[in-house]
């Protein structure tokens, strides 16, 4: 069921229609104040809880599982998809002449590291090509064979919200053995994704779109048959029996069971970990599902006003609910972001000509027809 207007969560200044939660979302207020107290830890250590950092850890691992449908111990805390792709990139084999499955124009975080391993090891990245009405699943299915190795996808694409049936691709790479790693930035949050449906290697998700969590923060699906890897850094909190204070003349050897030994140096964020945990909590009293499908509501009369003008917009039932792309007639110019800026209105383009709507909650229809109109005024 769709949610009420939220826009008393958030400090959404008069003359701001901003629908670019694909690139960034704000703080909720309490997100916000949630990182006022843990600045507080830095600005006077002394009266700091010691303890606290760690157990915020702890109930934000769970929180992020219980968002995916995933327990605790399959979650990771990193950094960066960057990072989380990197820690997949060194823990699944590939051999010279392999494949390693990726899209056309897939975002970057999820592409150099694969490049490299194919580079190292001799194998190729074979790319899917963008499909003409969105529906990337059975280029994806084509491209998957005995040859895969490795097939790194996204849920939708990150330009226009095109989707994929990830269960489906999951099927078929195991059918061949191929490892399925995911990057969900732009779909953890603001749409389900049950892990036991879909079944990856791996999952990353940077927290910054549509977690509503402050910069650098991620976190890492790890299944269970991975977590014997090796993490890209070692530290006194990735390793078995853990120690509250660092004064073991003689540090563990082993690391933590489960995903928790690809958790990232300096996870006990003084700042970030409160942050995260309000948003988290706050999404999850929302729901994945009821966000969806509030934000389709927003996202289909987007696409109907796109149809309205002849602009190119893929059918809505092959594209995610809760951002898309439309593409006008004519080539919008390069600096259309800018000028809607100037006029109080905040979208993306992306790509040559795909102009990136992506509301929230605090958004309503009548935002989305007012950019409209303002687009109107500049592509005339």
């Amino acid at each position: 069921m769709p949610l009420e207007n939220q826009s008393h969560l958030f400090d959404m200044e008069d003359g701001v229609t901003y629908l670019n939660a694909a690139s960034y979302t704000p703080l909720p207020k309490a997100t916000y104040e949630a990182g006022l107290k843990g600045l507080a830890r830095k600005y006077r250590p002394w009266a700091m809880n010691g303890a606290e950092p760690p157990s915020e850890a702890e109930r934000l691992r769970g929180l992020y599982g219980e968002l995916i449908g995933a327990p605790a111990r399959d979650v990771a805390i990193i950094s960066s998809t960057s990072y989380g792709v990197a820690v997949m990139a060194k823990n699944l084999p590939v051999s010279a002449g392999q494949e390693i499955v990726v899209l056309t124009d897939q975002f970057p975080s999820n592409i150099f590291s694969w490049r490299h391993l194919a580079e190292e090891t001799g194998a190729t990245l074979k790319v899917a090509p963008r499909p003409a009405d969105g529906d990337w699943t059975p280029n994806v299915l084509d491209a998957i064979g005995p040859n895969t190795a490795i097939a790194t996808l996204p849920p939708c694409h990150w330009a226009d919200g095109t989707r994929l049936d990830l269960v489906a691709i999951g099927e078929k790479c195991r059918k061949f053995g191929a490892a399925l790693c995911i990057d969900s930035t732009q779909t953890a949050g603001a749409m389900p994704m049950d892990m036991n449906e879909i079944q990856p290697d791996f999952m990353v998700a940077s927290a910054y779109k549509w977690l509503l969590c402050p910069y650098t923060l991620a976190f890492l699906y790890v299944a269970p048959h991975r977590q014997n890897g090796t993490p890209l850094e070692q530290h006194r909190w990735n390793m078995a029996d853990v120690q509250a204070e660092a004064t073991e003349v003689e540090y563990p050897e082993e690391f933590a069971d489960g995903a928790g030994r690809f958790d990232m140096g300096e996870r006990n964020n003084f700042i970030n970990m409160p942050m995260a945990v309000a948003s988290l909590e706050q999404l999850i009293a929302w729901t994945p599902v009821a966000i969806q499908d509030t934000l389709r509501g927003l996202t289909n009369l987007a696409a109907e006003l796109a149809r309205e003008r002849d602009w190119k917009v893929v059918p809505n039932e092959n594209r995610v609910g809760h951002f898309l792309g439309v593409r006008p007639a004519s080539q919008p110019p390069s600096d259309i972001g800018t000028q809607m800026k100037a006029k109080g209105f905040h979208i993306s383009l992306r790509g040559s000509n795909s102009i990136r709507i992506a509301p929230y909650l605090f958004n309503d229809e009548n935002d989305i027809r007012r950019t409209f109109a303002a687009l109107d005024d500049l592509l005339d």
